[in-house]
């Protein structure tokens, strides 16, 4: 399969997994064939990518470590959460949200148990969402990651449960942020980012006063932006004065943020974000804690679209779990733009001079498609 931009789509090409949408059906199950109808739809709702069927890449089949069930369950509800804690924004007085601990602790459940089944396997997050949603896919791929680090530092289910709903709820304050500086397209003012910034306060008032979250996980939406060296917000802590957890989240946070497109920016590629956290090692992030993340995280998913410094087209084919960012590249085009009857392989950690320059967001005029058979790549 390939994991395709949908601006790359064509009439003609099968899915080769389900789409969702943000109430768990089934948007477009596997197998179907896109119409130019079906491709905008998508496209409206503001997916990036999708995997498409493609005969050369039969053998490369992306397994999830997180079930499609579980992803779906946990969107929705911190969807449901979030909407309930902005619609109650204007009532006046105290509002308890009793139910948050115990519908979000099943969720905990279904996500250790999915991460813990797969336990040394590395985790491989795609983004595929729609971009008004990001809030949501954002929160649950935090906690995927949180929770991933979490199993392999050893924690114990107590732990674990904790790190996690931190992790899911962290952002959970800024349901107290107008929507017009969450939603602004463009840079916000000092004013609108002093007001941003107070999400960490408005998170913390809401979990900590909840019976059935503990206060740890309410410290980490407290202390998500807090830097080692004293650089972040709201109280600028330095070193053990931020928890174990909070620095964990922290870190997550902030790959996810910076790898996902947004309406103001394009993502940095993966590889370019993890630059960017070694860049604060050991002055905004845990030099020890970016080393596990860097091992554990399969920045290029399988099967997605790459194109090399060399001008060669192809996906990523299998991983290199000694060195992530540099995987295995089935080429499909060569530098001349010729297609490849017979693909070959590059093992970019053997052939070091060889780079990924651009991920998913290929131009469409880069890469020549077979008209009269769209779903090879020419």
């Amino acid at each position: 399969m390939l994991l395709m931009p949908i601006n790359m789509c064509r009439p003609g090409m099968r899915l080769a997994k389900n789409i969702y949408n943000d109430d768990g059906m089934v948007l477009l199950a596997v197998n179907v064939e896109l119409s130019q109808r079906l491709i905008d739809r998508l496209f409206s709702y503001g997916i990036d990518y999708i995997y498409i069927e493609d005969s050369r890449t039969d053998d490369i089949i992306q397994k999830d470590i997180i079930q499609d069930e579980t992803r779906v369950r946990a969107v929705t509800e911190i969807r449901n959460t979030f909407k309930k804690v902005m619609e109650d924004s204007n009532k006046r007085g105290a509002v308890s949200y009793y139910d948050i601990g115990r519908n979000f602790r099943d969720v905990m459940k279904m996500i250790i148990d999915d991460l813990s089944a797969h336990e040394g396997a590395m985790v491989m997050l795609n983004n595929i969402n729609v971009k008004d949603n990001y809030l949501f896919q954002h929160s649950v791929n935090v906690s995927i990651y949180a929770l991933m680090l979490g199993i392999s530092y050893g924690y114990s289910r107590d732990k674990l449960e904790a790190l996690g709903l931190g992790a899911l709820l962290h952002d959970i304050g800024k349901t107290k942020v107008p929507l017009g500086i969450l939603r602004k397209p463009s840079q916000l003012t000092t004013e609108e980012y002093n007001e941003m910034k107070n999400h960490t306060t408005y998170g913390f008032n809401i979990l900590r006063e909840e019976p059935n979250i503990p206060l740890l996980s309410a410290h980490c939406a407290y202390q998500h932006h807090e830097r080692i060296n004293g650089s972040g917000y709201p109280r600028g802590l330095r070193g053990d004065e931020i928890t174990e957890f909070a620095k964990w989240i922290g870190l997550v946070d902030s790959y996810d943020a910076m790898t996902t497109t947004r309406v103001y920016r394009r993502p940095l590629l993966p590889h370019e974000a993890m630059e960017q956290l070694f860049t604060g090692s050991g002055t905004m992030y845990d030099q020890s804690q970016i080393a596990l993340f860097r091992d554990k995280i399969a920045i290029y998913p399988l099967g997605i679209m790459v194109r090399l410094n060399t001008g060669e087209y192809g996906i990523v084919s299998k991983l290199n779990i000694a060195v992530p960012h540099r995987p295995i590249v089935r080429v499909l085009q060569n530098a001349s733009g010729i297609v490849l009857k017979e693909p070959y392989e590059i093992d970019l950690s053997k052939k070091l001079s060889t780079l990924i320059s651009e991920i998913g967001e290929i131009k469409v005029d880069d890469l020549k498609l077979d008209v009269d058979n769209p779903t090879i790549l020419k």
